[in-house]
């Protein structure tokens, strides 16, 4: 089972996400919340998997306490959970700033049910990207600093896993860097995991936020 915790203020839309989550054979809503501060207690106590965490909250918002989580020490070998911000608008600052902070991805709060159900998987997954094609386009409208140095675990990624991660960074799925590249997606994957590894990097979100702090993207 995938373990979800719901945070938001708003009860009836809770109510609405813990039946759609509640309803499929591998998901199971093990904790709600109404703001931030609630959101750690819960959190910690009942150790999801996978966060859907309000941006807009009162008493703490989603950005404070996604920071908090994620800085979590690891609880008997297991890492703190991922994190997907829900927010109304397409194009949201608090959202790139959530994901800077090392969350997994965001999700607008209209979005199909099997979409979202899908997302909650992909994540839990570890290997996949919600709307990385969207986060790109958030880096690009709201990163404005001067790109960082670029680390030295960069130049240890051979001449094909930067051609990857240049077509991870622009947003390219799994399928299209395999028709792009001439290569099975099974392989892509295998790429795409070892640039994670070498990079320290948790997703593919991570991999475009590194990109656009380097001067990579």
């Amino acid at each position: 089972m995938i373990r979800v915790a719901l945070v938001d203020d708003q009860a009836l839309f809770r109510a609405g996400i813990r039946m759609l989550v509640d309803s499929q054979p591998d998901l199971e809503v093990v904790a709600e919340a109404a703001d931030g501060r609630e959101a750690l207690d819960a959190v910690r106590q009942a150790r999801p998997d996978v966060v859907l965490m309000d941006i807009r909250m009162p008493v703490m918002d989603g950005l404070a306490a996604t920071a908090e989580l994620l800085g979590d020490p690891p609880v008997d070998g297991a890492p703190p959970p991922r994190i997907v911000m829900l927010t109304t608008f397409d194009l949201d600052e608090a959202a790139a700033r959530a994901i800077r902070q090392g969350a997994s991805g965001f999700l607008l709060k209209d979005a199909d049910p099997e979409f979202l159900l899908a997302a909650i998987r992909t994540v839990h997954a570890g290997s996949a990207v919600i709307a990385a094609s969207a986060t790109r386009e958030l880096f690009e409208r709201f990163t404005d600093a001067a790109p960082r140095p670029v680390p030295p675990a960069y130049g240890e990624l051979t001449d094909r896993e930067r051609e990857i991660f240049a077509l991870a960074a622009r947003g390219l799925s799994n399928a299209e860097i395999a028709a792009r590249e001439y290569l099975s997606e099974a392989t892509v994957k295998t790429h795409i995991s070892r640039i994670l590894t070498k990079l320290a990097l948790r997703d593919r979100v991570q991999l475009v936020v590194f990109a656009f702090e380097h001067g990579l993207a």
